[in-house]
């Protein structure tokens, strides 16, 4: 197999994980049963098969198993995706060892796969902590090795030698239910081991030409229980990053702290930190307290790529079965923004009570639990200016994975999120309702009024200590000598372009004198302009102002 071989079987092994993606994902039982084995595995072929391609011009089989390896490294998706990558790292070490002795290595032959799916057994088991758990991908892994040694130990070529492994890892998959009892229980076959038994079958293909027909593999039916079954509720995240900067000390170390934390801990190393070039570690957990993972690995390097995904039925629903059809999560500070954003029917997310400064807002993870408790199919956010941008991208993203319909909308504001929740009606198809609240919310211009707390500058002349400043658009336009006066000109400015609502959200602390002056300006300068004012509590700015 030569480095255009091999390519090709990337390529052969994406598109045959494509065909039985959904039949992997059916028999997915362990170590949680959520469905998404098949994914997990042909989203990591598919990077590492991208990270290959750039190698297209190199006939040195070793650069592109380097390359493969690289790719499925820092794309591993799932527990079955960190050990695809340390099976791909298998080939890439012994690849990369004989070209080091003999030069550009031209080919693969039996002799030096069976040594990269021998190593590819020691990487694996080495990435899940030394535990060498029978009936899973290792079994079958293992069983595919040991056949194509002893066909390279006999003089047999690679296409004999690769057609008996994949009939070898048959034989061991098929024995995986009764080796493992969560698989016994279900009547079903390793997922994982069935994966790689399509990345098998795919190099016999490239190989010899010939794709062998395989039995379709499935759970067996549920019987129904004579008693209910006692709950098992499960870690409720995957939790998985690159981490940089990390020793193999510091690996270990992290490996026992992710160990207390959680379950199903992989930590895989690439070839390049391996030879001591620093290449990195793939990081993956089952916990709980997903923060809590990222921040042990900020102990010990620097975490990367961070993916937070909610497991499979840790709500207790499964895929596809919600409580109700859709909701709307409000990110909201202070006791009566809560109960003005739950009255009007939102599921009310909060920054940190604790926190000496609000707007350092709410972390996806928290995201990802609010939209999840929900129990939606589909659900509107409103981050209100509480939530960074890369921080909602990855929150939804993750509750999108977990298949959630999910449609962030774009409020910089409380005053914003009240717009947009004013005209949200579950009736209606998501897409009108999602565009109908965007729109909502983009006609809504807002501003607010903060305490100057030191000597400055500002687009509007120099502010002291005490002063009140009236911000929109992130300028400050007015400077006052207090929080009522810059309010009353910031309101005229916002109104200049015409309005007929004005709602004013009066933050912690400040005078309940400013709601009843910015009442007597309203009636005195803007007749016929309604102002409605709430007590919010919300932290940071004294005032938050809306025109609708």
């Amino acid at each position: 197999m030569d480095a255009a071989a091999l390519r090709q079987w990337a390529h052969t092994a994406v598109s045959d994980l494509i065909t039985h993606i959904d039949e992997i994902n059916r028999l997915n039982v362990f170590p949680v049963a959520d469905s998404d084995t098949g994914i997990n595995m042909l989203f990591t072929m598919r990077s590492a098969l991208a990270e290959a391609n750039t190698e297209a011009g190199s006939g040195d089989v070793a650069r592109v198993a380097a390359a493969l390896s690289a790719g499925a490294l820092n794309g591993a998706r799932g527990n079955s995706g960190v050990i695809l990558s340390q099976i791909l790292r298998g080939i890439a070490d012994v690849t990369g060892a004989a070209a080091d002795a003999e030069g550009e290595l031209p080919e693969i032959d039996a002799a030096t796969l069976g040594a990269a799916l021998r190593h590819g057994v020691d990487l694996v088991v080495a990435s899940m902590g030394g535990r060498k758990i029978p009936g899973t991908i290792v079994s079958v892994l293992q069983a595919a090795g040991d056949a194509v040694e002893q066909c390279a130990n006999t003089g047999e070529g690679l296409a004999r030698a690769v057609t008996a492994a994949g009939d070898a890892a048959v034989v061991a998959l098929e024995k995986t239910p009764e080796q493992l009892d969560v698989l016994g229980e279900a009547g079903a076959v390793d997922a994982g081991g069935r994966g790689l038994l399509v990345l098998l079958d795919a190099l016999r293909s490239t190989i010899t030409g010939q794709a062998p027909a395989r039995t379709v593999y499935q759970p067996a039916p549920r019987r129904p229980a004579a008693e209910p079954a006692a709950e098992h509720r499960g870690p409720q995240f995957e939790v998985m990053y690159l981490l940089g900067g990390c020793d193999a000390a510091g690996a270990d170390a992290l490996r026992d702290r992710l160990g207390q934390l959680g379950d199903s801990v992989g930590i895989a190393t690439s070839a390049s930190e391996a030879s001591g070039a620093g290449g990195g570690y793939s990081v993956h957990v089952h916990t709980d307290d997903a923060g809590a993972a990222v921040e042990a690995g900020l102990e010990f390097g620097r975490p990367h790529r961070i993916q937070i995904s909610a497991l499979t039925g840790a709500t207790g629903l499964p895929p596809g079965s919600w409580t109700r059809e859709r909701a709307v999560v409000a990110v909201v500070d202070g006791d009566g923004a809560a109960e003005l954003f739950a009255g009007e029917g939102a599921c009310v997310l909060r920054p940190d009570p604790d926190a000496t400064d609000p707007m350092i807002g709410v972390s996806a993870q928290q995201l990802l639990r609010a939209v999840v408790d929900t129990g939606a199919a589909q659900v509107m956010v409103l981050p209100n200016g509480y939530v960074a941008a890369e921080e909602l991208v990855a929150g939804c993203t993750a509750a999108i994975g977990w298949g959630i319909d999910v449609v962030p909308l774009p409020t910089g504001s409380m005053v914003q999120g009240l717009a947009a929740l004013a005209v949200h009606e579950p009736g209606r198809q998501a897409v009108d309702d999602g565009f109908t609240m965007a729109r909502a919310a983009g006609a809504a211009r807002h501003g607010s009024v903060r305490i100057a707390t030191e000597r400055a500058l500002t687009w509007a002349g120099t502010c002291e200590p005490g002063n009140g400043l009236g911000i929109a658009g992130d300028e400050v336009l007015i400077v006052a000598d207090d929080v009522a006066s810059a309010a009353t000109g910031l309101i005229d400015l916002l109104l200049a372009a015409g309005g007929e609502l004005v709602t004013v959200l009066v933050g912690t602390d400040v005078d309940p004198a400013v709601g009843h002056a910015l009442q007597q300006h309203a009636h005195d300068n803007h007749p016929g302009i309604e102002l409605v004012s709430y007590r919010t509590g919300h932290r940071g700015d004294a005032l938050l102002i809306g025109v609708e």
